[in-house]
């Protein structure tokens, strides 16, 4: 039976590792905390709070592993924060795990284009703002050693949507100057997409992968389209008061390259996945909050 480490089994993580023990394999999944440990403690497969910034920590679970998806959250962390959880974390667990096939769960915000365009896996990645640099870097250490990489879309899925909860919660706006393409991708198609790539009799190796769904939409259009599903105003029109952010981006980002590999997503869009999975999660946490 093939055996995979989840290092970060986190709102995405976890959704993978279920996917990978449903199929079959022997999983076993890391999370940062005691806390999030005992969270999942009546999963099938085993869990163990491990600091995989800590060379020492990672090296007491120095057993025999098929695979390694490092797929750990930076909690919103700043560029030293990345270096400790991404890039060090994949050096010691490219030295624990020798053997293993490596996954590095990276973002597509490593591409800094502004002008719309279409961007592939073959596009230039010159990066602005340091934490992308840094997913650079841990890119190239695991494509050096034959790994994969999967740049993720913004990740969205139940109980997570920042452009549902702006909208929510009467913090959105829409600015006609200032209007960019949004990239996404469901949690559960991620997991799908990290199977697949896993999953084979032999794995790509030294391969980049973009993760998102098939139609990057104007952050505008998002906003209209929940005005008229919820029966809501649309968010108010204006300028922004705020500066336009250091190496914030607008480009749309192609799946080709995934979907040739035999990757389907399950939610193609954005109005498929708020109208299947994201709404109605929606719907349950408020009738449990009203009982």
């Amino acid at each position: 039976m093939a055996r995979i480490l989840i290092a970060g089994c986190g709102y995405v993580g976890e959704a993978t590792a279920d996917l990978f023990h449903s199929a079959g394999w022997n999983v076993e999944g890391w999370v940062h905390s005691k806390e999030s440990a005992e969270r999942l403690s009546f999963k099938q497969y085993s869990i163990h709070a491990i600091d995989i910034s800590q060379s020492a920590e990672v090296a007491k679970h120095a057993e025999a592993f098929d695979a390694v998806i490092h797929c750990a959250s930076s909690r919103g962390g700043d560029a030293e924060v990345y270096r400790q959880i991404y890039l060090n974390a994949a050096r010691y667990l490219r030295e624990t795990f020798p053997k293993a096939k490596i996954l590095f769960t990276s973002s597509t915000s490593v591409y800094a284009q502004h002008n719309g365009s279409w961007v592939t896996e073959e596009s230039a990645t010159e990066p602005v703002r340091e934490t992308s640099r840094i997913l650079l870097e841990v890119e190239n250490l695991i494509l050096e050693n034959s790994g994969i990489v999967a740049r993720l879309a913004g990740i969205y899925g139940p109980r997570r949507s920042a452009l549902l909860t702006k909208f929510l919660n009467g913090t959105a706006t829409i600015d006609p100057n200032n209007d960019g393409f949004v990239n996404q991708v469901h949690r559960d198609d991620i997991a799908s997409a990290l199977f697949l790539l896993l999953n084979r009799e032999t794995p790509a190796s030294a391969q980049i992968y973009n993760v998102v769904d098939d139609q990057p939409v104007l952050q505008s259009e998002c906003y209209r389209w929940l005005a008229q599903r919820l029966n809501r105003p649309l968010p108010v029109v204006k300028e922004s008061e705020q500066p336009r952010k250091r190496g914030d981006t607008n480009k749309r980002v192609s799946n080709a390259k995934l979907r040739g590999s035999g990757w389907k997503p399950q939610y193609r869009t954005f109005a498929e996945a708020m109208e299947k999975s994201i709404l109605p999660s929606l719907s349950k946490v408020v009738r449990n909050e009203s009982c």
